[in-house]
């Protein structure tokens, strides 16, 4: 439909790669590394079978011991590395979106400041120079690092239309002092979409990305939406969850339908050591070709009807769901860890 302009595909588009940037020593990982290596090595197994992997971190040759161990030869074939040093691992908002163009693959090179100066990003914010400097992807690199964004802060549909949070784009040290229209034109502009639905409600307690719309809302084919659904009135969630929804009803799709919706369960009350909850959410979820990666959480009813809904959102995928329990201790979780590239990045 879009072949002939510019657009940001939908994440269903056929992928030529996805990105990990893997934990190591010197991250905040370092306390419960061995747990959320195992989590990255099952990333990795399920992901080497449909798509290649690129993996940036510092220590190249000890990452690939650990996948020696864990993979065949045929799926370590499926790997490149990056070196480069890292802050972190949260390769959805440090990473390249990627726009699709007549004249080929339009690399866009965001500025990443740790969701709003929480956290230290230099080194993160290089990752994709360096990316292209090693010549591991192919496309036209465009630099927009003086606008604050992150790919989990937005949803395409491949039709032009943008999901994201008021809350997120908003939030302080992000972009200020652009308004909330300066905003949307920005976007409209260097994404080339047509429209951006703004989603004005809905957050995870313990969530440091200011609610982003990977943690809550996600485009899926055919019109159709999944979203995070609160029941239990008692949950700190409820009431604004219930606003979301209800919002999530009054949007209509480009041709002005309503979108199909699919609740997800609200994810059981996770906490750390310090009593903290944790932002544990269904909504993470990554698509590849063939394939949904679904994260879990340890509570099998839950996981198991988390399950049930996303097969009514992708009936022709593989749904394989990977344990991450240690990524939501570190407040992401599975689609915060990753981003695809379009066919014909490598």
């Amino acid at each position: 439909m879009q072949s002939s302009k510019i657009f940001l595909p939908a994440e269903w588009h056929e992928q030529s790669a996805v990105q990990l940037t893997w934990p190591h020593s010197a991250t905040d990982w370092c306390t419960i590394l061995e747990a959320v290596n195992r989590c990255y090595l099952d990333m990795a197994k399920a992901l080497s079978t449909r798509v290649h992997i690129i993996i940036v971190t510092p220590e190249p040759a000890h990452v690939r011991k650990m996948l020696e161990e864990a993979l065949t030869t045929r799926e370590l074939s499926r790997i490149s590395f990056c070196k480069a040093p890292t802050n972190d691992t949260w390769a959805r908002d440090h990473g390249f979106i990627t726009l699709l163009a007549p004249d080929g693959l339009h690399l866009l090179d965001f500025c990443f400041n740790g969701w709003g100066e929480k956290f230290p990003a230099d080194l993160d914010n290089q990752i994709n120079r360096r990316m292209m400097e090693q010549g591991i992807l192919q496309g036209q690199y465009e630099d927009h690092l003086d606008f604050v964004l992150e790919g989990g802060s937005i949803e395409s549909d491949g039709k032009g239309t943008i999901l994201t949070t008021s809350k997120c784009l908003l939030a302080p040290h992000r972009n200020q002092p652009l308004t909330k229209e300066q905003i949307e034109a920005r976007l409209l502009a260097s994404l080339h979409a047509e429209r951006i639905l703004w989603l004005d409600y809905g957050y995870l307690a313990g969530d440091d990305t200011d609610s982003h719309i990977d943690t809550l809302a996600r485009f899926c084919p055919d019109n159709t939406i999944a979203y995070v659904q609160c029941l239990d009135d008692s949950d700190e969630h409820y009431a604004e969850l219930q606003r979301m929804e209800a919002q999530l009803k009054e949007f209509r799709t480009i041709d002005g339908k309503p979108y199909r919706l699919i609740p997800l369960p609200m994810a059981k009350a996770v906490y750390d050591e310090d009593g903290t909850r944790l932002p544990a959410t269904y909504a993470n979820f990554l698509i590849t070709n063939g394939a949904v990666l679904m994260p879990t959480y340890g509570d099998q009813d839950t996981d198991l009807k988390a399950e049930e809904q996303l097969r009514k959102a992708f009936p022709q995928y593989d749904i394989i769901g990977i344990d991450c329990q240690p990524l939501i201790t570190q407040h992401g979780s599975l689609h915060c860890c990753t981003m695809q590239y379009p066919k014909e990045t490598l």
